[in-house]
């Protein structure tokens, strides 16, 4: 192929010339001689600009009757997704094999069509047959889903496009589907970015909702690649651990909805139940008052929850190494929280092994649990119990500072009407319309001294 010969075209009256010059030939003009790269194959052939469909502008301020959200059946799903399914919108839901995601999708789905929606359940992991057994078990036999095993997204969406689309298409897994124009095995970065692409694509077109089950990798992420998450509206994590009947289902992302709304389920024999209070759940068979236990009101999203640390301290012999262990909680924040109690407060930890648990399989991210780690670390090192019916939070900062938390009324309010009599976090103005007793610190160092007098 030829080379594209260059040409310099003068800015001020258009002449052309072969070669660059300081001076246009034609009008005098110093400097205005500039390139014209001509057009290529190449970008001819990559030109964006025109060829397209002309796009019809909406504005932002025009009365637009927002979609309705069509309740699933279970109040703890609707909580943890903002109030219910929005019409067109793309969930996926990760979580651990055999924590329940199935079993969840399959009581929604079940309960949308006794309501009368359409629902679609396609699964690509287990036959048509399997899944009508669990949904025995389920007691949810009778119920008008449709069921398909199919691990084809063409035909999948062949066969959803020849009639009417339904309120809800649940694919069980994206890791199983595959599509016959994308190159690779199933589970496959192309073909999984690939068939959500189509799927997500006939959901917003049909205003289907769509929910997407996603396979989880050893870490806890779900597999396949990072755009995936990008690509959908709500990412859920299905939390729990199999040796313990709680479940807890956790919005990551929500464009319809608040971030970090939780939904607390239980695992029983007929599938999951719905637990309203979860405080309770979490902080049950706690009896007497024992020492390295103390309360803690979390917030998750808009709700309280009051959840149990519990912390045991072994001495050593000397010259063994200490171990620390934390089941729920940032191993990082434990030892810092440590460090802060022996340079502020003058303990000694060099010389034991410490052992943190959040009772219930429950895992904490909130800042705000820092004062009731200490409360629970300096009464197991001290051996004695922390007041009975009382919560503890706050913040604690490298200075041994005592730092104020967001939503502590709520805080409160949750832990009066539970029972609990007394509260401790960062000191503050009471509030005489709060039926609990407060009291407030400083210091962490003011912690020590309370539980060690």
């Amino acid at each position: 192929m030829a080379k594209p010969k260059k040409r310099y075209v003068c800015q001020a009256c258009g002449a052309v010339s072969p070669r660059w010059q300081g001076q246009c030939a034609d009008c005098a003009e110093w400097n205005t001689l500039v390139e014209d790269a001509p057009a290529t194959v190449f970008s001819q052939k990559h030109d964006l600009s025109g060829g397209g469909r002309r796009l019809e502008f909406v504005s932002l301020s025009d009365p637009v009757e927002p979609p309705k959200r069509a309740t699933t059946g279970l109040k703890e799903f609707d909580r943890a997704l903002g109030g219910g399914l929005v019409p067109g919108a793309a969930i996926l839901i990760g979580g651990d094999p055999g924590i329940g995601k199935s079993t969840l999708l399959l009581q929604t789905a079940g309960s949308i069509a006794r309501k009368g929606g359409d629902v679609v359940y396609v699964s690509g992991e287990e036959a048509s047959a399997q899944v009508r057994l669990r949904a025995e078990r389920l007691g949810l036999a009778n119920e008008p889903v449709r069921l398909a095993s199919s691990t084809n997204v063409r035909d999948i969406l062949t066969t959803l496009g020849a009639g009417e689309p339904p309120d809800l298409l649940v694919v069980d897994s994206i890791q199983t589907m595959y599509s016959d124009t994308i190159e690779g095995a199933p589970g496959t970065v192309s073909q999984v970015r690939g068939c959500a692409f189509e799927l997500i694509r006939y959901a917003k077109e049909r205003g289907t909702a769509l929910v997407l089950v996603g396979h989880v990798t050893k870490d806890g992420n779900i597999a396949g690649p990072r755009v995936l998450e990008h690509m959908v509206d709500v990412v859920m994590s299905f939390e729990g651990e199999r040796s313990h009947q709680y479940r807890i289902l956790r919005a990551l992302k929500n464009r319809f909805g608040a971030v970090d709304e939780i939904g607390v389920f239980a695992m029983a024999t007929e599938g999951l139940e719905e637990v309203e209070n979860p405080s309770m759940l979490f902080l049950s068979g706690r009896d007497a008052p024992l020492a390295g236990s103390a309360v803690f009101p979390a917030m998750e999203g808009t709700r309280p929850v009051l959840v149990e640390i519990q912390a045991l301290i072994v001495k050593l012999q000397s010259g063994a190494t200490p171990r620390r262990a934390v089941v729920g909680w940032d191993n990082g924040r434990l030892a810092m929280l440590l460090a802060v109690l022996e340079s502020r407060c003058g303990l000694n930890f060099s010389s034991a092994e410490v052992y943190l648990n959040v009772a219930g399989g429950y895992r904490l991210a909130d800042p705000a649990a820092d004062l009731a780690v200490a409360a629970a670390l300096v009464s197991a090192l001290a051996d004695r119990p922390l007041p009975d019916r009382s919560v503890w939070f706050g913040e604690v900062s490298l200075a041994g500072e005592i730092r104020p938390v967001a939503h502590s009324g709520l805080r409160l309010r949750e832990a009066a009407k539970l029972g609990f009599e007394s509260a401790h976090g960062p000191l503050r103005e009471e509030k005489a319309s709060l039926d609990i007793q407060f009291g407030g610190f400083r210091q962490l160092g003011q912690l020590v001294d309370r539980v060690m007098r």
